[in-house]
């Protein structure tokens, strides 16, 4: 077992990863009747995608010996209903100028192999925007 969730009520949930006991809970946003005072567990999914993508690039920048310390997404998740779901995740990755051209792309590469990205269903359109600037 990977994970317990637990449901606290008034649509929130207390989630606790079983090997480190870290924790997090997660809240209904504001446009489906929640408090929105948390991540929804839609934002979970976009934001583990910006995670994973990071973590990903990390291993490959390791191998190459870059440095990737200090890189930042930022995620915006788009809803549609009818099903609701998930529609659209857009994620502007800030990254340190460090990599030649050949490396960029290389790292650019990788981001899209990710396991979530491969996870998400495909109707899931994925905007991912790469800024080699900080």
């Amino acid at each position: 077992m990977t994970a317990k969730v637990t449901y606290t009520g008034n649509l929130r949930t207390h989630c606790v990863h079983l090997k480190s006991g870290d924790s997090f809970i997660t809240d209904a946003p504001t446009d489906n009747n929640g408090l929105g005072a948390a991540f929804s567990p839609t934002d979970t999914i976009a934001t583990g995608l910006a995670s994973c993508i990071l973590t990903i690039m990390g291993v490959k920048a390791r191998d190459m010996e870059l440095d990737l310390t200090g890189s930042e997404v930022e995620v915006t998740k788009h809803m549609a209903s009818n099903p609701r779901r998930i529609s659209k995740i857009e994620l502007l990755l800030r990254l340190p100028a460090i990599a030649t051209e050949k490396e960029r792309k290389v790292l650019e590469h990788t981001a899209h192999t990710c396991p979530v990205h491969h996870s998400l269903h495909p109707d899931i359109e994925k905007h991912i925007e790469f800024r080699w600037e900080l």
